[in-house]
């Protein structure tokens, strides 16, 4: 089972050329990296990132993020329980990356990724 994290191309670019770990600035802001289970990825993208390009979809093996890796409710209260990862992700831990696309009604294409 792989979790997944929504990054900006950019982000992951540098994260890549810094060297062994992604660190988004929700887990400075948060204290945690937001993440999603694969049904929950579409409802994510709708909820926070609808309209945006530039889009990267990380597939995390959550393995290697040990006792870093905690699902639990919604930073938002919300019922259905999310991953979270309490840490920087190690770059080794990521499986895939791919960049996001949006179809002609304006709407991520996930179908192929997920």
């Amino acid at each position: 089972m792989s979790i997944f994290h929504i990054a900006t191309a950019q982000a992951w670019a540098a994260a890549n050329q810094a060297g062994t770990e992604y660190r988004p600035e929700t887990l400075d802001a948060d204290g945690f990296v937001h993440c999603s289970l694969a049904g929950q990825v579409a409802g994510t993208l709708t909820g926070w990132f609808a309209g945006r390009d530039g889009l990267v979809l990380l597939e995390i093996d959550p393995a290697p993020l040990g006792d870093a890796l905690v699902i639990e409710a919604g930073s938002l209260g919300e019922a259905e329980r999310f991953p979270h990862v309490y840490g920087p992700i190690p770059l080794h831990a990521v499986v895939a990356a791919n960049p996001l696309s949006r179809d002609a009604n304006g709407r991520h294409a996930l179908s192929h990724l997920i």
